[in-house]
């Protein structure tokens, strides 16, 4: 049997351009963990692609992937295993102010492979 990758070349791209999109990046192809974490949506969004990767790709033996109940963000692992081939991603510490608080959270920016 040939590996998914080889049969699906097309659809993972798809699928990896999808979850690029959902994300919805700024003008620094960042987006912080706060934004992901309060944007319940885009984390369901996220979810509900899992039936179709794991058709598409193989990943069976990422916790995320196989028993994401398992994981506390189990979207986080999706994003990262699914991106690394078209990107890079570096994460950097980063605080919001809100009001008379500071947020510590992380961001993550998105840099193309080449």
């Amino acid at each position: 049997m040939k590996q998914k990758i080889l049969l699906y070349p097309n659809e993972q791209k798809l699928i990896r351009e999808k979850l690029i999109n959902l994300l919805e990046l700024d003008e620094h192809n960042s987006i912080t963990l706060y934004e992901l974490e309060n944007h319940p949506t885009k984390t369901k969004q996220i979810m509900e692609l899992l039936p179709e990767i794991r058709k598409f790709c193989s990943m069976s033996k990422i916790t995320a992937f196989s028993t994401p109940e398992k994981v506390d963000r189990p979207w986080l692992s999706i994003i990262r295993h699914m991106t690394k081939q078209d990107y890079e991603m570096v994460s950097a510490d980063w605080r919001i102010k809100q009001e008379n608080n500071i947020i510590r959270t992380k961001r993550y920016y998105f840099h193309k492979r080449l």
